[in-house]
């Protein structure tokens, strides 16, 4: 986010943080807009309705552009330097988004539809992205791929039950911990899909 927030942004932060203390049907789009500092007919121009205003909060601070251009840009075609990069930027885009993540865990079976869809057009990218790239790797020789889908959701499962566990875990879990968790399983994974 910029140093000066837009109209836009505040409003979409306000929503996540009052989401995720109150949940969606609990917060009504007057005190978002009391907390953002504008009034409710702005709020209103911006997004249109609640449901709106929370899919674009998913839509602009979830990880799927980031992702993309890491795939993109990003990756040197090196298995396990490769995968560490993803699995650290994965954590850090996630631990950033905590609220954003726990509004959608908590809220699942009351959000609306296209919320939900929202929500999970990430992971489904994040997986085309893997397979993709575990597809490339296996072409140039340097991964042994059976099923690049699965090997892509085994990658994504092994790191979102990480932060999982961390969102909901009664002590803090340092970031060394999970340097070391991202090390090991990933060391894991590369010495499996080397050839």
């Amino acid at each position: 986010m910029s140093a000066n927030p837009s109209t836009s942004e505040k409003i979409l932060l306000a929503t996540i943080n009052l989401m995720a203390e109150k949940g969606y049907d609990s917060t009504t789009t007057k005190e978002i807009a009391l907390a953002a500092g504008v009034n409710e007919v702005t709020l209103f121009r911006h997004f249109g309705t609640k449901e709106k205003l929370l899919e674009a909060a998913f839509s602009r601070f979830h990880y799927g552009n980031e992702m993309s251009r890491l795939f993109n840009e990003g990756l040197k075609g090196h298995l396990h330097e490769d995968l560490l990069t993803v699995s650290r930027t994965y954590h850090n885009i996630m631990n950033r988004n905590r609220k954003l993540i726990s509004i959608a865990l908590k809220g699942s079976s009351t959000l609306p539809d296209s919320v939900l869809q929202e929500a999970s057009r990430n992971p489904k990218h994040l997986k085309t992205l893997l397979a993709d790239y575990l597809t490339t790797m296996s072409s140039e020789g340097k991964v042994v791929s059976s099923n690049p889908e699965i090997q892509a959701l085994s990658f994504m499962w092994m790191n979102y039950g990480a932060f999982i566990s961390r969102l909901n875990a009664n002590e803090a879990v340092s970031e060394e911990d999970l340097d070391v968790f991202i090390e090991e399983s990933v060391s894991l994974f590369t010495k499996a899909l080397s050839p």
